[in-house]
């Protein structure tokens, strides 16, 4: 083979190297839990790859048998201030589609016009305004005519139509972080459910190690950005200690673990709506 002498040719020749080895390294993102995908949410334009994130309506139908959840005793003021880092508005949007499932599972329907100015307000700050908007709109009407189901749809298709746009900016980042808002969130309250109206059973419910373990990893997968900051470091190991609290299968079911994830749940989501230290 004959030698590339130019030292510019040869960095040059490195650089390609480098960036096709990347292009073709897989990824790795670690696999959603089966039961947290969203079907249609795959079947349309997204398929399963680097921007899929497990759904939040996925997340809340996997904990019906728990209702009612205790939402009086986590009720969450929107701040007034939104961030300005997008990491730190993507968890609070995940954070706000949680807090419509609880809503409309406590059918406290008078709230979702503000929930629905709320996800107008983040969907614009994040760049996907005219997408939100849309479902703001059903949001209200399906309030007004009392149709829960619906509700729920405009909710989980919200989650959608902002991972659709965060697409075309290809930030797929922001699209796990508003998952996992969301999962810490339903975490957050279903433990708290369990841990009020123990039976083994109930608390296999929450006992999800693998979801525990994806979330451990999308963390390590971030932005190093994102994953270096202080509370992310401290999410991720959280999150590592729960997917060993989770795991055990029904030795795990006991009430004292229910306590201890409960107690790490409500420090998870502390940690999660801490802001960037710069805003």
């Amino acid at each position: 083979m004959r030698r590339l002498r130019h030292p510019i040719a040869a960095a040059f020749a490195v650089a390609v190297f480098c960036f096709n080895a990347r292009a073709e390294e897989p990824s790795q993102r670690p696999d959603i839990p089966a039961d947290l995908v969203d079907d249609p949410h795959v079947r349309e334009e997204l398929a399963i790859n680097e921007f899929t994130a497990p759904s939040i309506a996925k997340i809340f139908e996997s904990l019906q048998a728990l209702a009612p959840l205790p939402m009086t005793d986590f009720q969450r003021e929107v701040p007034a201030r939104m961030p300005l880092n997008r990491a730190d508005l993507s968890v609070e949007l995940g954070f706000l589609i949680a807090d419509g499932f609880l809503v409309v599972q406590a059918g406290e329907l008078g709230k979702v016009e503000k929930l629905a100015a709320d996800l107008t307000r983040y969907g614009k700050a994040l760049g996907a305004g005219e997408r939100v908007n849309r479902h703001a709109a059903s949001l209200l009407e399906s309030a007004r005519t009392q149709k829960v189901d619906q509700l729920k749809k405009e909710l989980a298709a919200t989650q959608k139509d902002v991972e659709l746009e965060l697409v075309s900016l290809r930030d797929a980042d922001l699209a796990h972080l508003i998952s996992l808002g969301g999962w810490i969130r339903a975490l957050q309250v279903s433990s708290a459910a369990v841990d009020k109206q123990f039976s083994a059973e109930r608390a296999k419910i929450i006992l999800r190690e693998d979801i525990a373990d994806y979330y451990t990893e999308i963390i390590g997968s971030l932005d190093p950005r994102v994953a270096e900051r202080p509370n992310f470091v401290s999410m991720r190991e959280m999150l590592s200690g729960l997917r060993t609290e989770m795991a055990g299968g029904d030795e795990a079911a006991t009430k004292e673990k229910v306590a201890e994830i409960t107690k790490q749940a409500g420090k998870l989501a502390e940690l999660a709506l801490k802001l960037q230290a710069d805003q």
